[in-house]
């Protein structure tokens, strides 16, 4: 019987599987992205574990949707909502998204910086402010983000440990208390926020003109930043993914103790675990005096020699 699990994880491949030119989702790149195609395929590739969405990590510059105020009549013709908190929401945008290093050998200029983030080359007007339905834009960095569904909460715990070894710290799980039918199929979110930023470099105002609030250097700094922290991520994606295999290779855990055990095997083992123990510490115990005893008559040995 096919369970719950393995009807979705089917479906799922069957999506990934089609052409890469027919392939769409509902990311802004509309596709995987290309550093973690191959971690993507490894990981759909073992048992009970399939990803159901995910992110490489980017650098993007983002426009935020319409605030509250003269806009209402035009998101109630557009339908969009308000924007929220972050600025998602709205009828925001991507004016710019990367999803590797900026090649800074080809953005030489304060024409180019503008450029690429979206923003015009026109100066500001001396004492001109962003107003109250001004819509801000972001400069981020934000690293991968996995969401990897799992077929049991062991299999939940293996991907977490692996995540939160490799430095994704704000790892965690979710759905993991069983349905109706006995099925438990926790989705474990690869993540961590710790080496992300998000910058104001300008804004939009009623006139739809993107205007810079930083300068060239100052952009300049920030796409250096994310660079670096591309580095960083990639680290990371790389072990965290050597964990993962090496938790779920064949060998793992095939010297410890079973995953789970009724009361008696249990006590069984809890009582073989303390006599070892005193075994050990009488063996120890014993070298010990033996020593002493070594040492007392090398002692007296070598009293002897000086009488």
């Amino acid at each position: 019987m096919t369970t719950r699990f393995e009807s979705r994880k089917r479906n799922i491949l069957e999506q990934l599987g089609v052409p890469d030119g027919e392939y769409h989702d509902l990311s802004p790149k509309g596709s995987v992205d290309e550093p973690i195609r191959r971690l993507i395929g490894e990981i759909n590739a073992l048992e009970g574990l399939v990803t159901t969405s995910s992110c490489s990590g980017r650098i993007s510059v983002f426009l935020e949707g319409h605030k509250v105020g003269s806009h209402d009549q035009l998101l109630e013709q557009t339908g969009d909502a308000r924007a929220g908190p972050g600025g998602k929401g709205g009828g925001g945008a991507w004016l710019f998204i990367s999803h590797s290093p900026v090649d800074e050998s080809h953005v030489t200029t304060a024409e180019a910086y503008l450029s690429l983030c979206g923003l015009d080359s026109a100066a500001t007007k001396e004492g001109e402010e962003p107003g109250v339905q001004s819509r801000y834009i972001h400069l981020k960095f934000e690293p991968m983000i996995l969401h990897v569904l799992t077929a049991s909460t062991i299999h939940a715990q293996r991907v977490l440990t692996a995540a939160l070894s490799a430095g994704f710290r704000e790892s965690g799980a979710v759905s993991l208390s069983t349905t109706k039918s006995g099925d438990s199929t926790p989705m474990v979110a690869v993540r961590s926020t710790g080496y992300s930023f998000d910058s104001v470099i300008g804004y939009q105002d009623e006139s739809d003109r993107k205007i810079p609030i930083v300068d060239e250097k100052y952009l300049r700094i920030l796409v250096a930043i994310a660079n670096d922290r591309f580095k960083i991520n990639a680290e990371r994606i790389a072990r965290f993914r050597h964990a993962l295999i090496e938790a779920f290779s064949p060998s793992a855990g095939a010297s410890s103790k079973p995953e789970w055990e009724d009361a008696d095997a249990r006590q069984r083992r809890k009582r073989e675990e303390g006599l070892a123990r005193q075994r050990a510490l009488r063996s120890d115990s014993s070298d010990i005096k033996d020593r002493a005893q070594v040492e007392e008559a090398a002692d007296a040995s070598v009293h002897n020699m000086f009488q």
